[in-house]
């Protein structure tokens, strides 16, 4: 908080009412055209923002003290304004401090002063609070803290708005608050689509923007280090070069979104196509050769970006290691003689590793891939990468060693997309494959893409990984059932990092992405038929989606002439996956129902043609259904008792339940699965330890909390649970239960669970809240920081929670509270417990995730449940 501003020389107090207000009028339009032809003379941004707060500050401070208020009440500004960066259009954010009562007249006086405001041309954002009130706000919105932070008096009194600086410090919780910094900018990513490499990017919001420099600010002023890039550097949380860096890439940003401002007269934060080549101008940008002022202002911003997201991550994860410190030297772990682990952190052995070997930079994000306790990298593992990206040239390329290991990231489990970003990030992707790399930060002028090709690329690769992951089977559940079912799923990957690399070089970029690809998998060592099926996929990609829109799927010539193209029933199936894909990687607004519903046509069409009979369900969930019927009819039930339970049982059901077990669900439910009573019944684990539940039920409300804390009540833990409703608004839940002390016989608890269950969930009884759980002494040793993420769905109706904490008895039931405490509907949930680590994710839905404040308020709530308990 900073020092009150100075009071206007020239009294107003004498001064009539519309004298004074035409007077401060014409002074701040005076005052901001004499800012903007300096800015215009010689582009200084800071000179502007501060010159605008300044004008501000005069103009009023004159008006309140005109208004003639009690000396008690404060007036302050905040947020940015307070902070001293007041853009041409921003609002004018202002905080009136209220004593604990105010008399009627000076409740008039003050909607006199806001309306006042606005009379003179001032947006204004103002909220008039006592200091209790501010507290509360603060407390429960971390945006309303953040703002109060950045407070700095213009007029009133002084020891009351000392007294709010101080109570806000008081208040603050540093951990609480870098929590909730972080958790507020993964939601603002997610909002972004995770990437700065838009089209047409948001300066202010998009990841590689404005933003990310000010949460530095507001987390390192919070932890008393200052906002200032010099004391960042002289507290060692970055390079004085990286000061330099940020300082350079600040004020590009502030250039782009002032021109913005004065451009287009409005708070106007994105960089439309319309003015893009405009603000190229007046940043003093000439087009090139080969490239419009537009795009030579585009690639500068994308750089710009990418630099900024970088020092972002480098510059948290220093203040984390400082707001979070290890007691005493923090725990290294030795995971080959090339890295180590430390704060869960991959960290290079030595800083010239990658100059004294190579191949361990593609190693690198191999074990990111490979080993799920490391979150991220190392600052100096980051930097090392950043300089390690000119030692690839071809010799490196040429290296069999390399090319296995770049193949090997295609292949594995996890990771894939995440790490392909990183690449990406620190110039790595485009350096071992120099196609990908010509294509980086290249715009693309259509009406549809609104990513960068490079971007676009990964978006494609994101969406095909997507539909391998069980979580998110219920977004497009025939294209999850397809890829499951398709052997070496990864070379639709391959298809989809190739498919638009050739893009910018003239020609057909299909046909010339073709050879890159083909060229790349000879070189990596596919099979014949493998390289040409990646390459007749790349050739392709736009094929099936112009024959789907374009020509008329009744015509049987048009459906004999693609399946004439397409030969066989793999190429199809792959080829319909990558379009879905690619499609949707465009932007969120080109995928809608409509396509999709013309792509499956064609593709069951097509299909019906290849195999010469009616299409049948993909194969996985088939041998699923078909090996549940034998087992069914071995325990002597007739054929068909199975259909009216099954009828109401979705594809996520039979992807995640295995035949033996949804043949045990039937077995117990075909004869009253419209019943309303409960069904509850459990059995030793047949696939190992633990005893195996099962609850069938007219959903209830809460119904997943009451089982949570049933299980913990009785001394269980969940170390495996699939929640899932049914079509005709039953739950179906599975858990694996386990006692923590390994004193239970499970086979002897089997009738006692049943009954009494049942009795618990007949009665609607309340949640019985179990005894607040210990970490094993494993989580003690070698802690794990908690992590939760909400985010939307594709379809934008439902969402995913995704949890990752240490294991603990009654863990679930405190997550299931939370849900339950914000009446949130629990749709799906898959509970993985992996040694004592748990990875849960939700998928579920509520009028209250509406808001991105209530979502972070939910996340940090969730967080403060998985923390270690004291």
């Amino acid at each position: 908080m900073k020092k009150p501003a100075t009071r206007a020389a020239t009294s107003p107090a004498t001064e009539s009412r519309p004298g004074l207000h035409a007077r401060l009028k014409t002074r701040l339009q005076d005052g901001m055209g004499a800012l903007r032809d300096a800015y215009a003379a010689k582009a200084n941004p800071r000179r502007l923002l501060s010159g605008r707060c300044r004008l501000v500050d005069g103009v009023l401070t004159d008006l309140w003290r005109a208004t003639s208020l009690p000396d008690e009440l404060a007036f302050a500004a905040v947020g940015g304004y307070g902070r001293g960066e007041l853009y041409p259009a921003s609002d004018v954010d202002l905080l009136i401090l209220l004593p604990e009562s105010i008399t009627p007249e000076t409740e008039r006086r003050l909607e006199d002063l806001v309306g006042t405001f606005w009379d003179i041309g001032l947006d204004i954002g103002h909220s008039v609070r006592t200091l209790p009130e501010c507290l509360a706000e603060s407390a429960r919105d971390i945006t309303i803290q953040t703002s109060i932070l950045e407070a700095r008096l213009i007029g009133g009194d002084h020891t009351a708005f000392s007294r709010l600086c101080l109570a806000m410090h008081a208040q603050l919780d540093l951990k609480t608050f870098f929590n909730a910094k972080y958790l507020e900018q993964e939601q603002r990513y997610t909002r972004y689509e995770l990437t700065p490499y838009s089209l047409e990017p948001n300066c202010k919001e998009s990841p590689g923007g404005l933003r990310d420099l000010q949460v530095i600010g507001w987390i390192a002023q919070a932890a008393g280090i200052g906002a200032e890039w010099r004391g960042l550097a002289y507290a060692q949380l970055l390079t004085e070069a990286e000061a330099a860096q940020a300082r350079h890439a600040e004020r590009f940003l502030r250039q782009v979104r002032i021109g913005l401002h004065l451009l287009t007269g409005r708070r106007e934060d994105r960089l439309l196509f319309d003015y893009q080549e405009s603000l190229a101008r007046e940043l003093g940008l000439a087009a090139s050769p080969t490239k419009r002022a537009s795009e030579v202002l585009m690639q500068r911003y994308y750089q710009n970006a990418k630099l900024v997201t970088q020092l972002n991550t480098i510059i948290l994860q220093n203040l984390a290691a400082t707001i979070f410190p290890t007691p005493g030297k923090p725990a290294v772990y030795s995971i080959n003689p090339h890295f180590q682990m430390t704060r869960e952190l991959l960290d290079v052995t030595s800083e010239d590793l990658f100059k004294r070997e190579p191949r361990a930079i593609l190693e690198s994000f191999l074990l990111m891939q490979q080993r799920s306790e490391l979150k991220g990298m190392t600052a100096r593992t980051l930097r090392a990468l950043w300089r390690a990206r000119r030692l690839i040239g071809p010799t490196f390329r040429a290296d069999p060693a390399n090319r296995a290991m770049f193949l090997q990231m295609f292949k594995q489990k996890r990771g894939l997309v995440q790490e392909f970003r990183r690449m990406n990030q620190l110039g790595i992707l485009g350096a071992y494959l120099p196609s990908f790399g010509r294509i980086v930060g290249q715009m693309q002028h259509d009406l549809f893409h609104v990513y960068t090709v490079d971007q676009h690329i990964i978006q494609v690769l994101r969406n095909v990984r997507r539909f391998t992951v069980a979580e998110h089977a219920h977004e497009y559940p025939l294209l999850s059932r397809l890829i499951i079912g398709f052997e070496l799923h990864w070379l639709i990957y391959l298809a989809a990092l190739f498919h638009d690399i050739a893009k910018g070089r003239g020609g057909d970029h299909s046909k010339l992405g073709r050879k890159d690809a083909q060229d790349f998998c000879r070189e990596h060592g596919l099979t014949a038929d493998d390289t040409a099926l990646v390459g007749w996929l790349v050739e392709h990609h736009l094929t099936m989606s112009s024959v789907a829109q374009k020509q008329d799927l009744a015509d049987s010539e048009v459906i004999g002439n693609f399946a004439a193209l397409v030969q066989d029933e793999r190429r199809l199936t792959a080829l319909y996956i990558l379009t879905h894909a690619d499609i949707r990687g465009t932007s969120p607004k080109v995928w809608n129902a409509w396509k999709g519903k013309l792509l499956e046509d064609l593709y069951f069409a097509t299909r019906r043609l290849l195999r010469g009979a009616t299409p049948h369900q993909a194969l996985g969930v088939e041998q699923r259904q078909e090996s549940t019927r034998r087992l069914i009819r071995y325990y002597g039930l007739m054929a068909g008792v199975e259909d009216k339970l099954w009828d109401e049982l979705d594809t996520v059901y039979f992807m995640r339940h295995d035949a033996e077990e949804v043949a045990w669900h039937t077995r117990m439910l075909y004869y009253r699965s419209h019943g309303a009573q409960p069904v509850v019944r459990a059995r030793p684990n047949p696939f190992g330890e633990g005893l195996q539940v099962m609850v069938y039920a007219p959903d209830q409300r809460d119904l997943f909390m009451r089982l949570c804390g049933f299980f913990a009540r009785i001394g269980f833990s969940i170390v495996d649970a699939k929640i899932h409703t049914t079509r005709h608004g039953y739950a179906l839940d599975s858990f694996i239960l386990l006692d923590p002390r390994g004193e239970q016989n499970y086979r002897d608890v089997v009738g006692l669970l049943e009954h009494d269950l049942e009795d618990h969930l007949r009665q609607i009884a309340p949640a019985e809240t179990p005894i607040r759980g210990r970490l094993s002494r494993q989580a003690r040793h070698f802690p794990i920081t908690p992590e939760v993420l909400i985010r939307p769905d594709e379809r934008g109706q439902l969402y995913l929670m995704s949890v990752s904490a240490a294991d603990r008895p009654g863990l679930l039931y405190s997550v299931a509270r939370v849900l339950a405490k914000h009446r949130i509907n629990l749709h799906t949930a898959k509970i993985a417990t992996l040694g004592d680590r748990v990875e849960d994710n939700f998928l579920i839905s509520g009028a209250v995730l509406a808001r991105n404040n209530n979502v972070i308020r939910i996340e940090q709530e969730v967080l403060k449940e998985l923390q270690v308990p004291a």
